[in-house]
């Protein structure tokens, strides 16, 4: 009787943890309460397919952060610097998920100068700072430099909403914020709770050492260790001095007097 009611404690353990596996890869999808527009494709990056999906995205991953994430690609005419292209944007056009020159992340492509910039407004700037915004840039460049647009574009999309859901000041990339990270944590802990109970469930083991052992010939022969030296090799590490295209910028702030964060990396 003892053994079934342990045996059903170690199932609904196992149960207990694959429902925490499974909360883990089930993705809750917030309805945006309207599907504005966030994708200013101007210079014609994108095919209608791609911009309704990364539209779609970016009012989802909108709602749940409550910050428009914008992408605008330009040819750049005026040609302006990458800032100022992105600054006149948010003044001119007044985004905000909350209001009119509200909480924004903008992503700026210059196809002018071959510049991206990112910038955070309000919220935006809270969370993406100039640090987590060259982050971004530095992880999608590749991706821009050799034309993979859309990809690039998701994740910006993606880094955005993951970074501004960790509490600003943190670094982004420490592994204890990282999904697949809490993941295989609970599961390892889980194993192990469930590998000790099913190993007690058995019955107590009473045999040791002891039982066996006799006591009045057993003895422990002496060992004894002698320190040396210690030796330290020296050796120059060679620094690598070049960035790829570096990024920068910083933030500022427009012309209409809105304070923003930013990251420039030329494509």
């Amino acid at each position: 009787m003892k053994q079934v009611k342990q045996l059903a404690m170690v199932t609904t353990l196992v149960m207990m943890v694959f429902s925490l596996v499974f909360s883990f890869l089930t993705v809750q999808t917030a309805s945006a309460a309207e599907g504005k527009n966030l994708i200013y494709d101007e210079a014609n990056l994108l095919s209608e397919q791609e911009k309704s999906e990364l539209n779609a995205l970016a009012n989802e991953y909108g709602a749940e952060r409550q910050t428009d994430f914008i992408i605008f690609t330009s040819n750049n005419e005026e040609h302006k610097s990458e800032e100022l292209l992105t600054e006149d944007f948010y003044d001119e056009r007044a985004p905000g998920y909350d209001k009119a020159h509200g909480n924004t992340v903008i992503l700026t492509l210059d196809m002018y100068n071959r510049k991206m910039y990112l910038a955070g407004f309000y919220k935006g700037e809270e969370y993406i700072d100039n640090g987590r915004a060259d982050k971004i840039t530095a992880k999608i460049a590749p991706d821009v430099t050799d034309g993979n647009y859309r990809l690039a574009f998701e994740k910006y999309l993606d880094l955005s909403y993951e970074y501004m859901g960790i509490k600003p000041g943190v670094n982004p990339d420490n592994i204890l914020f990282k999904t697949w990270f809490q993941l295989a944590a609970s599961v390892a802990i889980g194993g192990i709770v469930v590998g000790v109970m099913a190993f007690r469930s058995g019955g107590r083991v009473t045999v040791n050492r002891a039982t066996y052992e006799d006591s009045s010939s057993s003895s422990v022969i002496d060992r004894q260790d002698r320190y040396i030296r210690t030796t330290v090799t020296k050796q120059k590490i060679e620094r690598n001095n070049n960035n790829g295209g570096g990024g920068g910028g910083g933030g500022g702030t427009t012309r209409g007097g809105h304070s923003h964060s930013g990251s420039s990396r030329s494509f």
